[in-house]
């Protein structure tokens, strides 16, 4: 893993987990309004981006290699865990293994129990054409169809680690994380022994899946609160909207 680190160190720390086949610039935008009140760290996971050469191992590798990482340079704690997709479920994941990991954690469209259809439909179409959808053409041409949209569209320097970061994913890491992530993982019942404060929002088109994810994890954590965000896909507040992603999460940190 490396990991990009924005604002004072001496200030409260956030940690915030990109989903599955981006990498750290995910969040980059938030890191960046947060970085005046805030140290953020924004962790490039194993097998994308920059750290493609690298094995990705499995949600609960994950979650180790990034609390190691928080023992080392965070005294052991941070102030907020956010993650969004695959990070998400990384951070439940955490929350599951060391419960005073975070004060704080927000989860976005986060699946937390084993969907093996999903993951074979999507191992499937990664077979059949992953050389074409991840293809620097193929990535060049959604970022040009996102320009469509006004309030989604990347800014240009997003868009140039998009286009260079998602060609570089090998097959064998979106295997290895449809795998852990969609077929294997389990919710764990050290999930309701956590302190923090969790917040899980999802996008109301997402899958039943991720809706029924929110209910198992507010089952386990009474005090978890959900939010919908009405008329919105998989990851598009975390991903697309970052202003107004800033906006929901500004009453969270102050609460």
């Amino acid at each position: 893993m490396k990991f990009h680190e924005f604002g004072n160190r001496a200030n409260p720390h956030i940690m915030m987990i990109h989903g599955g086949g981006n990498a750290w610039w995910n969040y980059l935008r938030q890191a960046r309004a947060l970085s005046e009140d805030y140290h953020v760290i924004l962790p490039t996971l194993d097998g994308h981006g920059e750290e493609h050469h690298t094995e990705y191992v499995s949600t609960t590798d994950s979650a180790q290699k990034l609390i190691s990482y928080i023992d080392e340079n965070c005294g052991g704690h941070l102030f907020m865990l956010c993650g969004v997709s695959l990070g998400g479920q990384i951070v439940i994941e955490m929350l599951s293994l060391r419960g005073d990991i975070s004060q704080k954690a927000m989860i976005d469209g986060s699946i937390c129990y084993p969907q093996p259809k999903t993951e074979r439909f999507c191992t499937a179409v990664v077979r059949l054409l992953g050389g074409v959808m991840f293809s620097r053409v193929s990535c060049r041409c959604q970022m040009l169809f996102l320009r469509l949209f006004p309030k989604m569209r990347f800014p240009k320097e997003l868009e140039d680690y998009y286009i260079q970061d998602i060609p570089l994913l090998r097959k064998t890491t979106l295997y290895n994380m449809y795998r852990t992530y969609m077929a294997e993982y389990q919710l764990k019942e050290d999930i309701s022994k956590t302190n923090a404060q969790i917040l899980y929002c999802y996008g109301s088109r997402e899958m039943k899946c991720v809706k029924r994810s929110a209910q198992l994890l507010k089952e386990k954590v009474p005090s978890c609160r959900i939010y919908e965000a009405k008329g919105y896909n998989h990851g598009e507040l975390a991903i697309y909207r970052p202003n107004e992603w800033l906006k929901f999460v500004e009453p969270f940190l102050n609460t």
